[in-house]
């Protein structure tokens, strides 16, 4: 080879290595920008793009601001992610609902799908045959009259409730989760959880509050921003390493479950629940165990946490606004008197309604919603919406507009006295203006069990307005009543007031009694360990799909 040939191969292969690395340079610069014709949103910075912008706390109310300050819908850049934020119940109409088979996917979560979950948690599984193949046994099993079905599980466990608050009031967040727990576990695998100390019962709420903590970690926020770190060994990244065994303790724990339902149903002895119906499902359909475990396992986390931390911050709102249960209860002793309320005089306790709506809207849970993700390029309202992108429901916002919810951080039933909409009816409202909350979700991605959760709301602030006072603890220094603080909250994928005092009384001897009553009527039909003999047939109230 001549010199000149050498000369003229080594500035060829110069000027190749300095275009790979001007190209490189230019793709690291464009990491953090917020591209044209984006929704608008705060200024960036280079690489990070908004995520120096975004605290590990209280971040509602920065998105909250930020609805303020850009409008209906904004965008985000958060490192190589665009995150495009609806806070107008218009917007979440539009897109999630009418553009449904762009905006139902998930986004790419490495940690918690791909790590955490082995690929088949529901709740965050990517659109596909796999999703909506799920989506439509899910349909099958939830369905309104199938779930009727519930309605024993439902009456027996809020007795069960009443009962444990009447005998150790201090613990009632303990109760409440036991309630919204055993509901979950009937419904789920059909066995009672008859205590919170149950060793099941503990070891799947031990498990999904790690998740919770593993999934919102700052590892795996940025191996899901920035994916290149995902090539790092394991020995690197602490979390992925537990992550990866807290998955082989979960999976584990859903397939006991769901297995032991398998078994029950061939010797005869499973009682109602999902997994029965899965298991035949499974016989026409031919998924995994365990695909049917994680399917029944995503009931467990939904529907019981969810609701334990909604009525959570009820007893909190009871204990700031006063005048709340004082109305509440004007209307329930005019209405049931001196017998338990039930599902048949849901048509004549609308302030009762109005308090379950106020709730959620209060206190939703899900602050922020459950990411959405585009399967395809959009427009709307003449902004770029990119294939690809997260798209975030701002639940907060939404509840907390003053424009629809003057004075938004009051709980004040009298906003809904009028709305006979239940939870469903509402989601799928032609008038946007009369949803009256987004905790179950929007478009294909919205909960299917949104009428089970109504019911267990409805009996729950029913029954224990009925049965109890729920008053302010007396400072025994300052001798001041103690007022909770309704923006403290314990935060990571839901929300929840933090613990505070209160005092919870019977209102009186005769209502202390007859929830001893109750209880006592329902314990022919357990056996000694507290699990139904048979389930009841014929347990059905008089609500119909319009007024539950």
């Amino acid at each position: 080879m001549s010199v000149n040939t050498y000369l003229d191969l080594s500035k060829t292969l110069y000027t190749v290595v300095f275009a790979v690395f001007l190209s490189g340079v230019w793709r690291l610069s464009k990491i953090g920008r917020r591209a044209k014709a984006l929704p608008p949103g705060p200024p960036t910075l280079p690489i990070l793009g908004n995520l120096h912008q975004i605290s590990s706390e209280k971040r509602h109310l920065q998105f909250e601001k930020w609805s303020r300050e850009y409008g209906p819908i904004y965008s985000l850049v958060l490192g190589t992610r665009t995150m495009i934020v609806l806070n107008s119940a218009q917007a979440v109409k539009d897109l999630l609902d009418r553009r449904g088979a762009i905006y139902s996917s998930r986004p790419d979560s490495y940690v918690a799908q791909d790590v955490l979950s082995g690929g088949l948690r529901v709740l965050f599984m990517e659109d596909g045959a796999t999703w909506k193949s799920i989506r439509q046994l899910a349909h099958r099993i939830l369905n309104v009259a199938a779930a009727r079905t519930y309605v024993p599980y439902q009456d027996l466990e809020n007795r069960a409730m009443l009962k444990s608050m009447l005998e150790t009031p201090a613990h009632f967040v303990d109760h409440i989760r036991r309630y919204s727990g055993s509901l979950t576990t009937q419904m789920a695998f059909g066995f009672r959880t008859t205590t919170i100390e149950d060793p099941k019962f503990k070891q799947a709420f031990d498990t999904f509050d790690r998740n919770s903590e593993i999934i919102t970690s700052k590892t795996a926020v940025l191996l899901d921003l920035f994916p290149i770190l995902r090539s790092l060994p394991d020995f690197m990244l602490p979390v992925v390493q537990e992550a990866r065994a807290v998955h082989r303790q979960e999976r584990q724990l859903f397939r006991d479950h769901y297995l032991d339902a398998k078994r029950r149903l061939q010797d005869g002895t499973a009682k109602p629940c999902f997994c029965v119906d899965l298991v035949r499902l499974q016989q026409t359909e031919g998924f995994s165990d365990d695909m049917a475990a994680y399917i029944s396992g995503a009931l467990l986390q939904a529907g019981s946490e969810t609701t334990a931390s909604i009525l959570v911050g009820f007893v909190q709102a009871l204990v700031i606004y006063p005048e709340v249960a004082r109305a509440a209860q004007a209307e329930l002793d005019r209405v049931c008197g001196d017998r338990l309320p039930d599902l048949n005089d849901v048509p004549d306790l609308p302030y009762i309604r109005a308090c379950a709506k106020e709730t959620l809207r209060w206190m939703p849970g899900f602050l922020l919603g459950v990411p959405h993700a585009t399967t395809q390029e959009d427009t709307y309202m003449g902004y770029r919406i990119p294939k690809g992108a997260t798209v975030i429901v701002n639940v907060w916002a939404l509840h907390s507009d003053p424009d629809r919810y003057p004075n938004p951080r009051r709980f004040d039933p009298m906003r809904f006295i009028e709305d006979h909409q239940t939870s469903a009816e509402a989601a799928t409202n032609a008038n946007v203006r009369q949803r009256d909350h987004f905790v179950f979700g929007a478009g294909r991605r919205r909960c299917q069990g949104m009428h089970i959760a109504d019911r267990s709301m409805y009996l729950a602030i029913s029954r224990l307005l009925w049965a109890f006072d729920f008053q302010r603890v007396v400072d025994p220094v300052t001798q001041r009543e103690v007022v909770p603080d309704q923006d403290a909250l314990v935060e990571g994928l839901m929300a929840m007031p933090k613990p505070f005092p209160v005092t919870i009384t019977p209102r009186s001897g005769e209502k202390a009694q007859r929830v001893r009553e109750e209880w006592e009527t329902v314990q022919p039909m357990l056996d000694e360990a507290g699990q139904w003999k048979s389930v009841p047939e014929g347990l059905i109230w008089k609500d119909e799909v319009e007024t539950v």
